[in-house]
C-alpha cells in the first residue's frame, strides 16, 4: 500500500468514527429523557464532547500526513503529523475506556433503565448501539493508524539508490 493511500484510508476511518461519535452525541446529550436526568448523564455528555475535540485534533494531524505524504512527499512532516495523531487519538481511547466504554460505565447505564420505564430501557439500549459502533470503529482507526506506521517505517528504511542489496535478493543469492 503506498503512504498517501494509507493516509487516506486513515482519514476515511477516522470520519467514519467521528459519525459515530456525533450518533453518541445526539443519544445522549439530545435523545435522553427529560425524566430524572442526573449527574451521571451529565458526565457522559462531557466525556462525549471531550472525545470529539480529540477526535477532531487527531483527524486534523492525520490531514496534515496526508497531504506531506502526497507528491513531492515529506517523509519527516508525515511522521510528524502520524505521531501528533497518535497521541490525540491515544488520548481519545483513553477516554472512551474509562468515561463511556468501562464495565462500570455499562453498568451504572444499566442502573439507570432499571424501574423506569420503557422509555429509559430504550434509551440505554440505544446508547449501549452507539457505544459498540464507537468500539469496532475505534478498532478501525486504530488499524489504520498501524498501517500508516508500517507505510512510514519502511519508507525510512528503504535503501537510497538500487546500491544496497533488498533482503531478498540477498537471500536469493545466498547472502546472510
Amino acid at each position: 500500500m503506498a503512504i498517501d493511500t494509507a493516509f487516506g484510508d486513515l482519514s476515511l476511518k477516522m470520519d467514519r468514527l467521528r459519525d459515530v461519535l456525533l450518533g453518541l452525541r445526539l443519544a445522549v446529550v439530545e435523545d435522553k429523557p427529560l425524566q430524572g436526568a442526573g449527574a451521571l448523564l451529565d458526565r457522559l455528555g462531557e466525556a462525549v464532547l471531550d472525545l470529539e475535540e480529540w477526535l477532531g485534533e487527531s483527524l486534523e494531524a492525520a490531514a496534515l500526513g496526508q497531504r506531506a505524504a502526497q507528491y513531492p512527499r515529506d517523509l519527516e512532516a508525515s511522521r510528524d503529523a502520524l505521531a501528533t495523531c497518535q497521541e490525540r487519538f491515544q488520548r481519545f481511547q483513553r477516554q472512551l475506556s474509562s468515561e463511556v466504554t468501562s464495565f462500570e460505565r455499562i453498568g451504572d447505564l444499566a442502573s439507570l433503565a432499571h424501574g423506569r420505564g420503557r422509555e429509559w430501557t430504550s434509551w440505554v439500549a440505544s446508547v449501549r448501539g452507539s457505544i459498540d459502533q464507537c468500539q469496532g470503529a475505534t478498532h478501525d482507526v486504530s488499524e489504520a493508524l498501524f498501517q500508516c506506521w508500517q507505510e512510514i517505517a519502511e519508507r525510512a528504511g528503504a535503501p537510497a539508490s538500487n546500491k544496497t542489496p533488498s533482503l531478498e535478493r540477498t537471500r536469493s543469492h545466498g547472502i546472510q
